[in-house]
């Protein structure tokens, strides 16, 4: 497990990051990247959705171009205090200080889920991914972007060391073991030589066990 998969480590992590994390994301996770994910999560505006480990709303803000009845959920009050800076009073956006291993929603309370930048951090992806799972109606969609594990062994032990990087095979062991099924992935990547991000796709089964 990496430093950053503590969620107390995470906590700290992120009171002092979330000062300056807008401007370092550019670097690993653009406007034009998180649109390409959007469109294949092909969400219906009148859609449910949630997005789990939203940080400072950067998803949440590209979200909210496709649909109206977006939720956020994250761990720090620092990066919350963050996103709620960039929405207005008016727009009543429902953001929630929670625990994604234990989301504060009834079963089947979303028409889908969006993660970005979150999964990394996750002790246990598993069970977090099959708490997901519990929150989306039957054939509902899920998607979450992650970093891809480095090639080099060094570049992969640091990483590592830090927090959750995978491959996409290992995604799809990750969301079939979690009961999702139509597991797909493409990468995206924010400038030639920087590390790539795998999205990864996936359905809730039509019928629920």
């Amino acid at each position: 497990m990496g430093i950053l998969e503590d969620k107390k480590r995470a906590r700290i992590f992120y009171k002092y990051f979330s000062k300056i994390y807008d401007k370092i994301n550019p670097f690993f996770w653009t406007i034009s990247m998180r649109e390409k994910a959007i469109d294949l999560f092909d969400i219906n505006s009148t859609d449910k959705i949630l997005d789990v480990g939203c940080g400072t709303g950067f998803g949440t803000e590209g979200l909210l171009k496709r649909a109206t009845n977006v939720y956020g959920i994250d761990q720090s009050v620092y990066q919350l205090n963050k996103a709620r800076e960039k929405f207005s009073p008016s727009s009543s956006i429902p953001l929630y200080i929670g625990d994604a291993e234990n989301l504060p929603f009834f079963d089947d309370a979303f028409d889908a889920v969006w993660s970005s930048g979150s999964i990394e951090y996750w002790p246990n992806p598993i069970e977090t991914l099959s708490e997901i799972r519990r929150v989306v109606k039957p054939s509902g969609k899920v998607l979450l972007v992650g970093p891809k594990k480095p090639k080099g062994l060094f570049a992969r032990t640091i990483a590592t060391s830090l927090m959750l990087f995978y491959t996409e095979s290992e995604a799809d062991h990750l969301f079939s073991t979690a009961g999702f099924e139509n597991i797909q992935h493409i990468l995206l990547q924010a400038h030639i030589g920087s590390p790539p991000a795998i999205v990864t796709l996936a359905t809730v089964p039509s019928s629920k066990k």
